[in-house]
């Protein structure tokens, strides 16, 4: 998504993920229907911004007629300020967020993707050297292979959160970017839509990456990620990637085996060559020391949970989103749909004692129950929790919304 400037990089994939942990249809255009709250408002506050702004637009070389047709039809929209504002620290589990980042229906979406897409992916691959897996990967982690690209105005949006004045400079910024790709006749205001906070495309692209990475790989004359047709979103991506650092053949990481008493170090800080990780007893999961793929990491993202040995690739993803669970998702569904196998080291049970598998029959059950929970992933978010309370409340108990080794036992 191209977020890692910025300190929510979390907030646009995390809408993508929604499974039980959240809410939210997919629809084949992508255009859901129109988000409450996304409907311009008069305000004289930002009216007044605007026509100051406009004189900066105009020093910066966007034309007054460009300016016109952006802003015929803007407006301030409040729904913009309230995601804003409701932006909460993301504490999900490393577990959690594979669960839904590689569920069994994301792996089976992005390998019929990868086939349906071949021959693109390919040409693609030829000219930015970044293997097909990783691009639809990224694909499936920003929007769901192109299902929930977002509806909300990116004009107006930008403009919102500019005119907000938190973080006004870095989107006036956007706003100006997406100024220029319009005049540039890349798409249309109307056309313009994407995220609450101005990600674009089936790939999320902010308006100022997409000035600096954004292809015209089709060679119709625009960068147009915003059709269906998904070629110019995943060809800027491998550019976008290409020009991070990717380096074609190399893994973004593997799944490795610690040593009794193994004390690190840790951290994408303190790297080692293969060589010296494999004199210190580290292995990949069939016992064999870990090939040459230069300079490696040692990372443990969840306490109890699996290693990786990580190298250069793992960096080159942190620049489209610096999240560490983020990379591992991208890399680890990407592996997922090149063939590969889930991750064989489990995780340990969460607080109240339930493991995955634990949590999985809870929603079953509360399904069966007749208390809706979606798909059950494992994963307790808003939906599954809300179900809880239904439950209890219907059967006399103390409403919490929250899971327990009791309320699975009495399901049972």
């Amino acid at each position: 998504m191209t977020l890692s400037r910025r300190s929510f990089a979390l907030g646009i994939s995390a809408v993508a993920l929604a499974g039980c942990a959240g809410t939210g249809t997919p629809t084949v255009t992508g255009r859901a229907s129109p988000t409450p709250g996304m409907t311009p408002v008069p305000n004289a506050g930002f009216d007044a911004w605007v026509a100051s702004y406009r004189g900066r637009a105009l020093s910066r070389g966007i034309s007054e007629s460009t300016f016109q047709n952006a802003f015929r039809g803007a407006g301030y929209l409040p729904g913009v300020i309230e995601r804003d504002r409701q932006q909460v620290e993301f504490t999900r589990t490393l577990e959690d967020y594979l669960a839904i980042a590689a569920s069994d229906e994301r792996v089976s979406k992005g390998r019929a993707n990868l086939r349906r897409y071949d021959s693109t992916l390919a040409r693609i691959e030829q000219a930015y050297g970044v293997e097909p897996e990783v691009v639809v990967a990224v694909w499936g982690l920003e929007s769901q292979y192109g299902e929930r690209r977002g509806d909300i105005p990116v004009v107006s949006a930008t403009a919102t959160l500019a005119y907000d004045g938190r973080r006004g400079n870095f989107f006036e910024q956007q706003l100006t970017a997406a100024l220029k790709i319009l005049q540039r006749g890349d798409t249309t205001p109307a056309n313009m839509t994407g995220s609450w906070a101005g990600a674009m495309g089936h790939t999320q692209f902010i308006p100022t990456s997409f000035e600096a990475y954004a292809v015209d790989f089709t060679g119709d004359g625009r960068r147009d990620i915003w059709s269906n047709d998904p070629t110019d979103s995943l060809a800027s991506t491998a550019a976008y990637l290409k020009r991070s650092g990717w380096r074609r053949g190399q893994p973004w990481g593997v799944e490795v085996r610690l040593p009794a008493g193994f004390s690190g170090p840790f951290g994408r800080g303190s790297t080692r060559s293969a060589a010296s990780w494999a004199a210190a007893g580290v292995r990949d999961m069939n016992g064999a020391p870990v090939p040459d793929y230069g300079p490696a990491s040692i990372i443990v993202p969840q306490r109890g949970g699996p290693a990786f040995m990580v190298f250069r690739n793992f960096t080159v993803i942190t620049r489209y989103n610096n999240s560490e669970s983020y990379v591992i998702g991208v890399g680890h569904l990407s592996d997922r749909i090149a063939g590969g196998a889930p991750l064989r080291s489990g995780f340990p049970p969460d607080a109240t004692g339930l493991t995955i598998d634990d949590r999985k029959e809870l929603q079953t059950r509360l399904n069966r129950a007749g208390f809706d929970v979606g798909t059950p992933d494992g994963v307790v978010g808003k939906k599954t929790e809300a179900a809880i309370s239904g439950y209890q409340q219907a059967n006399g108990l103390a409403v919490t919304g929250k899971p327990s080794q009791a309320l699975l036992q009495q399901l049972r």
